[in-house]
């Protein structure tokens, strides 16, 4: 019997939670570091460059990720796996993109022009970041829930009353 089918479904739901948060911590550490690269060193607009390390990130956490959060790594098809996992991806990238340029452009810098760009671009990075850790925490919850058969089941009795 494993721990999580005898874990009530609140425990389930935080053990989920924490290591969906260890997981997207490696990909937000990947993620930083790697924008920051780009931007600096490659001399990448701030834009495309929260979009490369989102990318870099996403393409490193695939296994940790499926090994790990929602239990996907026993479903054994890894390749539905990783379409669901690239479908959420993408939304979540959308995100973090649009939300970092916006808190830059509408935020960060009319707010805070005392602060060197570099510090601006990173506070902005952060809050997309923020944004697309919610996206995809959401978005997999979502298909997760779908997934497992508890979605029809509700579906159904609600057809049945």
């Amino acid at each position: 019997m494993n721990v999580s089918e005898i874990q009530p479904p609140k425990a389930r739901e935080y053990r989920d939670f924490f290591t969906f948060f260890l997981t997207a911590l490696l990909g937000a550490s990947i993620n930083f570091i790697s924008q920051l690269l780009y931007r600096e060193y490659l001399g990448v607009s701030f834009a495309n460059s929260v979009l490369l390390g989102y990318l870099t990130a996403t393409v490193l956490t695939f296994i940790p990720t499926k090994k790990y959060a929602f239990a996907a790594g026993k479903t054994g098809n890894t390749g539905r796996e990783a379409i669901k996992f690239l479908g959420i991806a993408l939304v979540a990238l959308v995100v973090q993109v649009y939300v970092s340029k916006f808190t830059l452009e509408w935020v960060a810098n009319p707010m805070f022009p005392g602060l060197p760009q570099w510090a601006r671009e990173k506070g902005s990075h952060v809050v997309g970041m923020g944004m697309s850790f919610l996206a995809n925490y959401f978005g997999h919850k979502l298909l997760t829930f779908r997934s497992t058969g508890v979605y029809d089941k509700i579906r159904s009795r609600n057809r049945n009353d």
